[in-house]
Order: C-alpha cells, then sequence, then structure tokens
C-alpha cells in the first residue's frame, strides 16, 4: 500500500548528521557503529528503504532554531546563522531533485501527476521488495520558523518550494512559543500568518505552545494541519494535544499525523528506557483515538518523526526501518478498520488534504502591495 509520511527530518539528517540517504539504512548503520551520540548507528530512514516501503509521498523539513538557547546542529546563535543552514537544508532538496532522485511537488497539478504515476507502479508490481520505483515527492515543510528573517521574506521561500510551517519547535521560537512555554504568538508571528494565507501556505501547529496554538487558530483562516502529533489523553504532557485541540483542528478540515518518537506512544518512558514494550499496535491506539474524536477516519494519517533525533532504539520494537510502515495496515484492519478506512490513513488524507489546500490557492501570487490586511 501507498503511504505519505508528513513528516521526516531528511535535510537534516543527510546535512547536520552526514548521512547520504542515497545509501540504505544498514549501510548507514554500519559507517555509525563507532559513531558516538543517540541515535547513531540505529537509524532508520534512507531513500532505499522508503522506496522499499512505498513511501510515495513526505513532507520533508527544514530546521535551524534560534532560541536564544543554543545547541549544536539545531539551535544557532543569530537568525542569520539559522537562515543559512535552513537555505543549505533546502539546497540539498533542489540537488536531490536536479539528480533525478527526488521530486519538489509544489501544487496540485503536480501532486496528481505523482500520485498517478505511484498508483500505476504500485498496481503493476504489488509484491516488489525494492528499488526501481518513480521518484520520491517532498512537500518541503519548514519546523519552526526561525529561519525566516522577517514575514516579508516568505515569498522568497515560497519560491524556493516551501509549502507548509509550524511557526515554531521546542523552546521560545522568534515567531511563537514552542514546546516547554507557556508564550503564545510574537509579534513576528502575528505578521507572518497573513503572509501565510496569501501565499497558500498551510499553517502546521505540532509543536505550538497551547496558547500559540489557539492564537494561531483564531487569526489564521487558511488549511491548518499537526504533521507529528499525539494524544494527550493517552500521553499526558503539553506536547501532545488534547481532544479540545484534536476537535478544533477537525472542525477545520485538517489532519493529524500520528507520530512514533515512543516517549509519545507510551505514557511514562523516556529515551533511555527499554523499547520492547511499545510496538505499532500502540501507535495505531492513537489513530484509533483521534477517529473516535473525529468520529471517522478523514482526519488521522501518519506523520512519523523518524530519525528526528532518535533511532530504532526510540522507535516501536517492532519496527526495523522505515519500510515497516507497511506491518501498520494489517494492525488497522484487527481493529475494525477496512480496506478504504485504511486506505485513507496511510495515504488519502494527506493527499485530499493537499489538493484542498492548494485548491484554495489563486493561480497567481498577488504582489505584496495586493495582500489584504488581516482582521
Amino acid at each position: 500500500m501507498l503511504i505519505v509520511d508528513s513528516h521526516l527530518d531528511l535535510s537534516m539528517n543527510a546535512l547536520q548528521w552526514n548521512r547520504d540517504l542515497l545509501s540504505s539504512v544498514y549501510t548507514i548503520r554500519a559507517q555509525e557503529a563507532f559513531t558516538p551520540g543517540k541515535g547513531r548507528g540505529l537509524g532508520t530512514v534512507a531513500f532505499p528503504d522508503m522506496r522499499r516501503g512505498r513511501i510515495a509521498l513526505s513532507f520533508a523539513t527544514v530546521i535551524a532554531r534560534s532560541t536564544g538557547r543554543p545547541q549544536p546542529h539545531i539551535d544557532f546563535a543569530t537568525p542569520a546563522q539559522a537562515y543559512g543552514i535552513a537555505m543549505g537544508q533546502l539546497a540539498y532538496y533542489h540537488a536531490l531533485e536536479r539528480q533525478g532522485h527526488i521530486r519538489i511537488i509544489r501544487d496540485a497539478a503536480a501532486l496528481d501527476a505523482h500520485a498517478a504515476e505511484w498508483t500505476a507502479w504500485d498496481a503493476e508490481h504489488p509484491d516488489a521488495q525494492a528499488a526501481d520505483t518513480p521518484p520520491l515527492g517532498f512537500v518541503i515543510s519548514m519546523e519552526g520558523a526561525d529561519p525566516i528573517l522577517d514575514p516579508g521574506d516568505l515569498e522568497e521561500w515560497w519560491d524556493g518550494g516551501l509549502r507548509l510551517i509550524g511557526p515554531t519547535h521546542y523552546g521560545p521560537g522568534r515567531y511563537a512559543g514552542g514546546t516547554g512555554t507557556e508564550t503564545g504568538l510574537t509579534e513576528l508571528g502575528t505578521r507572518l500568518l497573513p503572509e501565510m494565507e496569501r501565499l497558500g501556505i498551510g499553517l502546521d501547529l505540532t509543536h505550538c505552545s497551547d496558547r500559540a496554538f489557539w492564537d494561531a487558530l483564531s487569526r489564521f483562516n487558511g488549511p491548518v494541519l499537526a504533521s507529528h502529533n499525539n494524544c494527550r489523553v493517552l500521553v499526558p504532557h503539553q506536547r501532545q494535544f488534547s481532544d479540545e485541540q484534536l476537535r478544533a483542528v477537525i472542525e477545520r478540515d485538517g489532519v493529524i499525523g500520528v507520530a512514533l518518537d515512543c516517549w509519545m506512544i507510551k505514557a511514562g518512558w523516556r529515551h533511555g528506557d527499554n523499547n520492547e514494550s511499545i510496538s505499532l499496535a500502540d501507535v495505531v491506539a492513537h489513530i484509533d483515538h483521534i477517529c473516535q474524536v473525529a468520529g471517522g477516519n478523514r482526519h488521522v494519517a501518519i506523520g512519523t518523526d523518524l530519525d528526528g533525533g532518535f533511532g530504532r532504539e526510540g522507535s516501536p520494537h517492532d519496527l526495523d526501518t522505515i519500510a515497516d510502515l507497511q506491518r501498520i495496515p494489517a494492525l488497522l484492519a484487527e481493529r475494525g478498520y477496512r480496506g478504504d478506512d485504511v486506505a485513507a490513513i496511510m495515504h488519502g488524507n494527506w493527499i485530499r488534504f493537499l489538493r484542498r489546500a492548494w485548491g484554495l490557492r489563486p493561480d497567481r501570487v498577488p504582489t505584496r502591495t495586493g495582500a489584504r490586511a488581516h482582521t
């Protein structure tokens, strides 16, 4: 079955962790066998494994924070440094596209053509395990808006292929308070949202503090999503969404991608704990809860965050590589989900979301002088 994964930190892994994603997961693990650090030698994502797992489309991130709390490889001392890192990550995707490994999906026509090509390939190769697939499709997303020097610069990023933005990440972002804060939108954040609306860029509410979540939702009239978020009722932590927040996204016809980081799957698990008690069936419990809140399967999907700073040691024990996402359809079937329902969760909901989001966007982007004021 084809899969859309709405959150993969691919450029960070390639550039900040110096992984050649054209090599298989197993080759990268061998190369990192003596590299210290969380997740090293334990990666789960590379392009051959994505092809083997039929990950036809993913939301591929650029990420470079500048929160005032510098941290190697992810949080930089100045916004100018964050801008440079994120632009380099975007250039990495452009280089892959130029080489024919991937295609950056920028609009509904490209999405439909890409989905049709992969659907035809999937039908012709029902049992194929490997390589000769169409190019991988990437929708470019920004996780934390800190690299955008000023909201007026957003068109530069849109021209480069950026189509989704999460305003914040962990800590006090330049645009909004993130996980572990009680800060709402900043002045920059209130100016960013109307520019996003004008350009047709979707708002990813993942990582927003509770206050920033409600601030952003009340000010933004465009498409909203949560690319990688689980359920607070199952894992009581600010990083997860309450049922009230889930309903708010659902009421806006948004989609929530369920993540595969163990601490987000089962309450009380911490990095360093044994992962044998956590399985993909526990991920399905979050999927099912969102379906119960929504009263249907239209608003939930897959957003793994695999290799987002962790590896198989922090993932469900029955997942070796990203190709093992193919185990989820059978687990959904065991809980009573039928074929069309499973297909919607595994890929259909994200494709529908993008078609609707991009259908709302005008054919030609208006000039800045023509942007409407936000009220």
